[in-house]
């Protein structure tokens, strides 16, 4: 693997991430083209290792949410499998990002995550024949996967069925998450995980 010091050759890879337990599982090791070909796929904890832009792309290849949000269910196949289109909607997303806040958009990426990252969700939990939901904390590795997952739907449900395209719909979801913004879905998404979860105590 060629590796390079800058994010699609424009953007330092050297940020800070402030969150001291998320810190082993957001890769920023740099590399030169962000596609390992699934090689950590049937390694524990592999993810950790596959670079946090990667996961982005990958995230952002879904088929929708797969459940009904603001009254319909959105299955949308045009991304699905196809990365090196969502490749390029996230290189051109971290060149609109700089072009709205002259700010590195790798960085705002990680803030992104980590504000969207909850850190307390509920666990069902069956006493007796009875159910329960308990509060849990989160492995770091399990907040930053959600905290992708949302960021990807809420691409997927700014785009779908509209004139906006992903890559603004990419654009305006890490800035107002980068921005701990409650109109972020995937940061509105963590404050109601961690209301559930204190309710819950």
């Amino acid at each position: 693997m060629v590796f390079m010091d800058k994010v699609f050759g424009k953007w330092d890879s050297n940020v800070k991430v402030n969150d001291p337990g998320l810190k082993r599982y957001i890769n920023l090791d740099p590399r030169y083209v962000y596609h390992t070909q699934g090689k950590q796929a049937s390694i524990k904890f592999g993810k950790s290792k596959v670079h946090i832009v990667e996961r982005l792309v990958n995230t952002l290849m879904r088929g929708g949410t797969g459940r009904k949000i603001g009254g319909k269910i959105i299955r949308d196949r045009k991304g699905c499998g196809k990365k090196a289109k969502m490749y390029r909607i996230v290189e051109e997303a971290f060149d609109e990002i700089y072009k709205r806040t002259k700010k590195n958009p790798l960085q705002l990426l990680v803030q992104a995550i980590e504000n969207a990252a909850p850190r307390e969700e509920t666990t069902r939990v069956k006493y007796g024949g009875i159910i329960n939901l308990i509060p849990v904390d989160i492995s770091p590795q399990r907040r930053v996967d959600l905290a992708l997952r949302n960021i990807g739907k809420a691409v997927a449900m700014r785009s779908f069925d509209s004139k906006k395209s992903a890559k603004n719909a990419l654009v305006e979801e890490i800035i107002l998450a980068s921005n701990n913004d409650p109109q972020s879905h995937a940061v509105s998404r963590k404050i109601e995980i961690e209301r559930m979860a204190k309710s819950s105590r």
